[in-house]
């Protein structure tokens, strides 16, 4: 085994819970390798194209039909395509929930503890540029990280919070079609992936976390609609943080019904409460999980929020250089939804009202740009949610090309004669996906790559 210090307690908690022969097979998971997953982004990617032109060796993950793994040995990270928003990188266990929640295209869904944004990517994918996605964690730097993952990805319907669920719910009051919790958990699915956890683990045990949860539960069920679905998950096995969470809802709330998710070989069903999920690593390629589905009944009343936002009887007037900026993209905007705070131009999602406006956010929409006096700048979050022929001035560079580098890398870009010249702003792609935008002055390109994100 690994040189990993298990507490005599926590193994014996693991082989009650196990039984001692799959306890043997669940200790011996710790000398086999860890496993590497990405997810590809299905809006922006096919798996049959990715898998075509990606350059890494790559096998299906069977129960994700967008994940694959990769060898460790890899660099997925160094990669264009991985500056493109094609694919992100996550454990194969942790992709699961997201994919069993049932997004719909026009869903308001929270992901409540969405910190670094695995989970939240893939729902936004989900949702088709339709509804709105509330992503929200606690810790300002975490939620920092999330907002890039979400911008990388090229989500534009969102809106970013580092609020506590309390605060949340006050302020929502009854509102979602979907909610998320990956909820704060011992970890001890984790321990092979990251041994780090094990520490964290001997600080604050099992019985920590489950009140913290049962907390956060509290504060999320009067946020579900009813008919709305809610995915508790996390990346323990301990059953107080688990099953008995699921139970403390359905005894809290007589309109939560818990809705039985189909198992996929390898996936454990939950101990006494059937139709969870639990994944093991010495059953499955990929750490531990846990995942439950519930359901608010039909006819459960709550405390709506107004959630038409009175529209004006005309458009707020925009600058000149914004509106002639936006000529230049072929997709249209909806001149209601367009709003220009502190010289920040946003684009708010569907179903944005201003009681939501005493939220901490750090993004509201998807951010256009910024006005600097009279001149409108384009952001880095608009170039990824755009197709290259949905910009006029559009520069397209195979992955072999040694310019997408240099760009990734903020530097001067030379044009070659078949290329220009260009005057104006222009779009730089790989293979046919967005990398960020530049600004071209004959053969040169003045580089505009958000320097946050450069190639390091």
């Amino acid at each position: 085994m690994k040189e990993l210090r298990l507490s005599a307690e926590y193994l014996e908690n693991m082989k009650a819970l196990l039984g001692e022969e799959e306890f043997n097979q669940y200790i011996n998971s710790f000398d086999e390798e860890r496993v590497y997953g990405l997810r590809i982004n299905e809006s922006k990617i096919t798996k049959e194209t990715f898998e075509k032109q990606s350059a890494l060796n790559l096998t299906p993950i069977p129960w994700i039909p967008n994940g694959f793994y990769y060898e460790g040995e890899s660099r997925p990270a160094k990669d264009p395509y991985y500056y493109a928003g094609l694919y992100y990188l996550q454990e194969p266990s942790a992709m699961t929930p997201a994919f069993l929640l049932p997004v719909n295209p026009g869903d308001r869904v929270l992901d409540l503890c969405a910190a670094p944004g695995g989970k939240s990517t893939e729902l936004g994918v989900k949702l088709k540029g339709q509804g709105m996605l509330v992503a929200n964690d606690i810790s300002n730097t975490r939620a920092k990280a999330l907002l890039k993952n979400l911008e990388l990805w090229g989500i534009s319907n969102i809106c970013v919070t580092s609020e506590t669920p309390e605060k949340l719910s006050n302020v929502f009051g009854t509102f979602f079609d979907k909610i998320l919790i990956d909820a704060p958990c011992s970890g001890e699915g984790m321990f092979r992936k990251d041994p780090d956890m094990v520490k964290s683990y001997e600080e604050h045990g099992p019985e920590y976390y489950a009140e913290i949860q049962k907390t956060i539960v509290d504060q999320a069920v009067p946020m579900l609609l009813p008919g709305g679905m809610m995915l508790y998950s996390t990346c323990t096995f301990s059953v107080c943080e688990d099953e008995d969470i699921i139970r403390y809802i359905l005894n809290s709330y007589e309109d939560m019904e818990l809705v039985p998710l189909p198992l996929f070989e390898g996936a454990e069903d939950g101990i006494g409460l059937k139709g969870c999920i639990r994944l093991f690593p010495h059953k499955i390629k990929g750490e531990g999980h846990f995942m439950a589905l519930l359901r608010k009944k039909e006819g459960a009343v709550g405390q709506l929020m107004n959630k038409n936002k009175k529209k004006p009887g005309k458009a707020d007037k925009r600058p000149e250089d914004l509106e002639r900026f936006l000529t230049l993209i072929s997709r249209s905007f909806d001149p209601f939804r367009i709003s220009i705070k502190n010289s920040m131009v946003y684009y708010l999602p569907e179903g944005f009202t201003d009681d939501l406006k005493r939220l901490r956010f750090l993004r509201t929409g998807l951010l256009l740009g910024e006005m600097k006096k009279d001149r409108f700048e384009p952001s880095q979050a608009l170039a990824m949610v755009l197709k290259p022929e949905e910009f006029k001035n559009s520069i397209v560079w195979s992955r072999n090309d040694e310019r997408v580098i240099r760009y990734l890398k903020g530097e001067t870009i030379f044009l070659n004669e078949e290329e220009g010249p260009l005057t104006g702003w222009c779009l730089i792609s790989v293979d046919g996906y967005p990398l960020g935008f530049a600004k071209g002055t004959g053969m040169t390109l003045k580089n505009k790559y958000y320097p946050g994100w450069r190639w390091q």
